[in-house]
């Protein structure tokens, strides 16, 4: 009994400190420490005082599980250990709309070889040269678009 509640109680410090440090090297470590709590209790307490120790420590994992997800974060304290700001930029060019782009002057921002970029109507998109290579700045037709790119073609 005398390394059962010391078991516990490290076991809930390291799951505790799993807020504090990435990855989840300390979750296990106290999941493992509660696991080996509840086993000894079986061996040094028998089947009832096994049972206790379980429940117990099944209603600390609880409880710490409550303050780390539900508590903590409407802290201040918390608040400052959780990112809150989002990102509203998008890490791909604008999908072009067929109706607004085909037939539309497009300028080559990059070389086309078949591939590259071009502006259509100051837009920056990507597009495609059935003809090959295409030098940079040539003024090019937007004739059809291939899924997510416009296909262009010399006027």
């Amino acid at each position: 009994m005398n390394i059962v509640i010391p078991l516990f109680l490290l076991g809930v410090l390291l799951l505790a400190g799993e807020v504090f440090m990435p990855g989840a090297v300390l979750g296990i470590l106290g999941a493992l420490c509660m696991a080996a709590g509840c086993v000894l209790s079986f061996l040094q307490l028998g089947t009832s005082g096994g049972l206790v120790a379980t429940v117990v420590a099944l209603i600390l994992l609880g409880l710490t599980l409550y303050v780390e997800l539900i508590w903590l974060p409407k802290t201040k304290f918390g608040k400052k250990l959780i990112v809150q700001s989002t990102i509203a930029a998008t890490s791909q060019p604008p999908l072009a709309a067929q109706d607004i782009v085909i037939g539309k002057m497009a300028e080559a921002v990059t070389p086309l070889m078949p591939t590259g970029y071009v502006l259509v109507e100051g837009r920056r998109y990507e597009a495609f040269s059935p003809a090959g290579h295409v030098a940079k700045g040539a003024l090019l037709r937007v004739s059809g678009l291939d899924n997510f790119r416009l296909i262009v073609t010399k006027p």
